[in-house]
């Protein structure tokens, strides 16, 4: 079967993939943030994946406002770059996993979860930012992905009692998928942050910290919080720490964190890197 070798959540600020295209990982704004990812990058070497689950929001590039699905799952052979021109300007496609999509898919509907299937599906920051830091190398990602997309745009949003359960569910089906793939995990989303309306600019470096930290000792911690709760604790789009939940549920049992900063402000967000492993 396969082996989840643990998670990764990180922010997707579109602003990084300007820095990227613009070679700023050296610049005195970006450093802090940039540094936080070879610790990551060497756990990877180490522990290997072939695969990527990648939980992350979509911001209209598939789904817009007339057609917002609560989830959504990717089962495509190819996922190409089409950004809103924020990040990254050109990116070779990422190559999916088809034999994994399907069975998430179905193991999905078989506990009740009307996921829509989308056997074409582009991706934009959300997907590609948290691939290019993670292999920053030219070329193609190494990774085979599957996108697992969670609405966090358009209300009704699902809550955090129902975002961990979609985690457990697919971490239960990765876990009995026939196959001898290693398994990553990643969130890509948040943390705190508020783009627009009378509180722009808004971050709360406690509750982020204490979300973190909750990921380690605590998971289900976040869950007791509904989403207006979280908008009110960490800004309208900070309930992007959605993704973040779901790819801590993914994991089995206890996890050990490998790795973790946190850095404000990128581009007005609270940017975060947590490196979690399986088994702990």
């Amino acid at each position: 079967m396969a082996h989840i070798v643990g998670g990764i959540a990180t922010s997707h600020v579109p602003a990084i993939g300007r820095a990227i295209a613009g070679h700023l990982q050296q610049d005195p704004y970006w450093k802090p943030f940039f540094d936080g990812f070879p610790p990551a990058q060497a756990w990877l070497d180490k522990v290997r994946p072939d695969v990527a689950v990648v939980f992350y929001n979509d911001h209209g590039l598939n789904f817009f406002l007339d057609k917002m699905p609560t989830f959504a799952v990717g089962a495509a052979p190819q996922y190409v770059n089409a950004d809103e021109g924020w990040g990254i300007p050109t990116l070779p496609p990422f190559a999916g996993e088809l034999d994994l999509s399907w069975h998430l898919i179905n193991a999905l509907v078989a506990r009740e979860f009307d996921v829509t299937t989308c056997q074409e599906m582009l991706v934009d920051h959300a997907v590609t930012l948290p691939l290019k830091l993670l292999w920053p190398e030219d070329g193609p990602c190494p990774m085979r992905i599957v996108p697992v997309c969670i609405n966090t745009v358009q209300y009704p949003l699902p809550s955090a009692t129902r975002c961990y359960k979609l985690g457990q569910a697919v971490g239960e089906a990765i876990a009995a998928w026939k196959s001898d793939a290693r398994v990553l995990v990643i969130g890509s989303g948040g943390l705190s942050h508020q783009l627009d309306g009378q509180r722009a600019g808004f971050i709360n470096k406690d509750f982020d910290l204490a979300f973190m930290e909750s990921l380690i000792n605590d998971p289900k911690w976040v869950t007791q919080y509904s989403n207006e709760e979280l908008v009110e604790k960490a800004g309208t789009q900070g309930v992007e720490l959605l993704m973040w939940l779901a790819a801590r549920a993914a994991l089995p049992g206890a996890v050990r964190k490998v790795h973790a900063n946190y850095h404000i402000p990128i581009s007005n967000t609270a940017a975060g890197l947590m490196v979690m492993e399986s088994g702990a």
